[in-house]
C-alpha cells in the first residue's frame, strides 16, 4: 500500500510540475494563477502545498530542472560534449515547455521578489566539468580559466537566447548558437579540436 501512495504522490507531483512550466511558459510568474495551474494538472490545492508549499516554490522547481531536460540526452564528451549541450539546449526551446519555463523564470525572477542563481550556476558547474575533461583530452589552449569560460559560455547563450526570442521568437537560435561556437572555438580550443568540432545545429535532436 505504502508503494501505491508513493506512486500516486509523484504523478501528483510530476502533473503540477508539468501544469506549472505550461503555464509559468505562456503568462509568465505574475500571470500563472494557482488556479489555473491546478486547473491544467486536474489536482487539489492542497496537493499544490504538500509537494512545492508555494506557487514561488514550484516556480523554483521548474527554474532550476533547466539540466535535467538536456544531460539525459547528450552521448559526446569533452569539448563536443559542452558544444552539444548548447545546441541541444537550442532546440529544445523551440518545443519543450519545462525548459522554456525555465528560461523564462529565470529571466523575469527579480518581478517576483527571487533571486535564485541555482539554474546558472548548475550550468556552469556542468560546463565547467565537460572543459576539464576537454583539458585532460588534450582539446583545450593552454593557461584557460575554465570556470571563466564555463561561465562566459553561460552569459553567452542567455545573452544569445534573450536576442533570438527578441528578433524571431528564438526560431534562429539554432543557427545563432553555432555561430556563437563559431566565434568561441579559436579563442579556447586547440586549432585540431576546433576542427573537428561538429557545430550542425541537427546535432540538437540527436546529441
Amino acid at each position: 500500500m505504502r508503494h501505491v501512495t508513493q506512486e500516486r504522490a509523484l504523478r501528483t507531483r510530476e502533473k503540477l510540475f508539468r501544469a506549472g512550466a505550461e503555464v509559468f511558459d505562456e503568462f509568465g510568474y505574475s500571470g500563472a494563477g494557482i488556479n489555473k495551474i491546478l486547473e491544467r494538472a486536474g489536482v487539489t490545492t492542497s496537493a499544490l502545498y504538500f509537494h512545492f508549499e508555494s506557487k514561488e516554490g514550484l516556480a523554483k522547481a521548474v527554474m532550476n530542472a533547466q539540466p535535467q531536460a538536456i544531460e539525459g540526452m547528450l552521448h559526446s564528451e569533452g569539448l563536443q560534449r559542452l558544444v552539444d549541450i548548447t545546441l541541444v539546449w537550442a532546440q529544445r526551446l523551440q518545443t519543450d515547455p519545462v525548459l522554456r519555463a525555465g528560461v523564462r523564470l529565470s529571466v523575469e525572477q527579480g518581478a517576483f521578489g527571487v533571486r535564485d542563481a541555482t539554474a546558472y550556476l548548475s550550468w556552469r558547474g556542468i560546463m565547467e566539468g565537460c572543459l576539464r575533461e576537454a583539458e585532460r583530452n588534450g582539446e583545450l589552449r593552454c593557461d584557460l580559466d575554465l570556470e571563466e569560460v564555463a561561465e562566459f559560455v553561460v552569459g553567452a547563450c542567455t545573452g544569445v537566447q534573450l536576442y533570438a526570442q527578441l528578433v524571431s521568437g528564438r526560431q534562429d537560435l539554432p543557427k545563432r548558437t553555432v555561430r556563437m561556437w563559431e566565434l568561441l572555438l579559436p579563442g579556447v580550443a586547440v586549432p585540431e579540436a576546433a576542427a573537428r568540432m561538429d557545430l550542425d545545429p541537427m546535432r540538437g535532436i540527436s546529441a
